[in-house]
């Protein structure tokens, strides 16, 4: 028998336009599907949820800190016209993992190089398009909670936890 685990997913992998430039950064991919056609998913936008506008300026993680950083206090986020907003990202990112708790989801499916939801590379915090290793504050925080993240890159692992085969 297939798991039947909520997934929480970044809205804009759904195609909703909630990204800083105003866009979706739909996944087409046939997990997404799948855990669609069975009401599975639960899809944040942390920034939104914590009162960004759309489109917005964009952010990064400054100092090629990460998330965790963040988290510990010792990391900033400013966005490209130079405003701190690190408090609204942290604000974004409890309340992902409140959702996440309320629908009792143990995944997450987060869009890469994000400062919210990045749980491999994010942006290094120069505006220049130059990525680190690092995860933004949601994934840590949802980390930290006990919530196995997984990248937009990497939804065959996903798939592989969950125990869905998609070739049949």
């Amino acid at each position: 028998m297939q798991n039947q685990d909520k997934i929480l997913i970044s809205a804009c992998l759904l195609g909703q336009p909630v990204r800083y430039d105003g866009n979706g950064k739909l996944l087409s991919h046939e997990l997404i599907h799948f855990l669609k056609s069975e009401d599975r998913l639960i899809p944040i936008c942390p920034e939104v949820m914590a009162g960004f506008d759309t489109p917005r300026p964009r952010a990064e993680i400054q100092d090629t800190k990460s998330g965790e950083d963040v988290l510990l206090g010792t990391g900033r986020i400013l966005d490209d016209i130079k405003e701190d907003v690190t408090d609204l990202f942290i604000s974004g990112a409890e309340i992902a993992l409140e959702i996440a708790q309320e629908h009792n989801c143990k995944y997450a499916l987060l869009t890469e190089k994000s400062p919210s939801c990045g749980s491999t590379f994010i942006y290094d915090g120069s505006f220049s398009g130059t990525t680190h290793k690092g995860m933004g504050v949601a994934s840590a925080l949802l980390i930290q909670a006990g919530i196995q993240v997984f990248s937009s890159d990497n939804v065959e692992e996903l798939a592989a936890i969950l125990n869905i085969n998609l070739e049949s």
